[in-house]
């Protein structure tokens, strides 16, 4: 079959990792619920193993495919600008849910709350310690990816390198603080709905927080593999995106959950 043709659309070859990265997501939630029901997390992080392994190739396959050979076009790149466009909205109303029902819970606390917010006995942090710090390193993270993606449109190799360092270095400080005020929390995800709004919120939003550090990480090992230039990084501008998501998202929380909230 000839390789030529006639049009600037990317049409995939046949490849095994659908199908096989779904075999690996079955597994890692048949894995998590065997863990939650029998306390035995073999199955869980076999199948998170094999999930991170499909997902390593997938996604090489992809950087090969727009970076080497040229198949990511004008017409692909933006359809996959637009597929990430959506996805962040997705996302959006995902967060969405968490802060209906936090605001649902505390504008008018039932008596089974003692008609208070925090609830009765819920000691909340203080919102002037660890969760300002954070705000102010995510704060920080978004200029420093936005140095690094502006040192990168202007072909500054050094400079978008430190930029982008600086970037992951304070997305895993984000993480280790976050995780700290887990471990000293004076409260539980079982206590009450303050606790269940707080952790499903702030825990869902330290696991983009993760994933963001790894697709900016990604980013830094493709750019000093020279694998994006001054009009061809769409893969370092959708991390972009995706850290300043992270970063509005935080402000959502820390201004309603841990300011107004306590």
């Amino acid at each position: 079959m000839s390789n030529h043709k006639n049009h600037p659309f990317h049409l995939v070859d046949v490849s095994p990792w659908p199908i096989l990265g779904a075999l690996s997501a079955m597994t890692t939630m048949i894995g998590m619920i065997k863990w939650f029901h029998f306390y035995t997390p073999n199955l869980f992080f076999l199948g998170l193993t094999t999930m991170i392994l499909i997902m390593y190739q997938w996604w090489r396959d992809i950087s090969r495919e727009g970076t080497f050979q040229g198949l990511h076009t004008y017409q692909v790149t933006m359809g996959l600008r637009w597929g990430m466009i959506l996805f962040i909205t997705s996302e959006v109303f995902f967060f969405l849910s968490f802060f209906w029902g936090f605001f649902h819970s505390s504008l008018s606390p039932s008596i089974e709350l003692g008609m208070n917010w925090p609830p009765q006995g819920i000691t909340p942090f203080n919102p002037l310690q660890i969760p300002l710090l954070n705000t102010l390193i995510l704060l920080t993270s978004g200029l420093t990816v936005t140095w690094a993606h502006h040192s990168l449109m202007e072909n500054n190799y050094s400079q978008t390198t430190q930029g982008l360092t600086l970037t992951v270095i304070l997305g895993i400080y984000f993480t280790l603080l976050q995780a700290y005020e887990y471990v000293e929390a004076p409260f539980t995800i079982a206590d009450a709905v303050y606790g269940s709004c707080f952790f499903m919120a702030t825990g869902f939003h330290g696991l983009h927080v993760i994933i963001g550090t790894t697709f900016l990480a990604i980013c830094l090992m493709r750019h000093l593999n020279n694998h994006f230039s001054c009009i061809h990084h769409f893969g370092f501008e959708a991390a972009a995106w995706y850290w300043h998501f992270v970063d509005v998202v935080w402000l959502f929380l820390y201004i309603s959950i841990y300011w107004w909230g306590s």
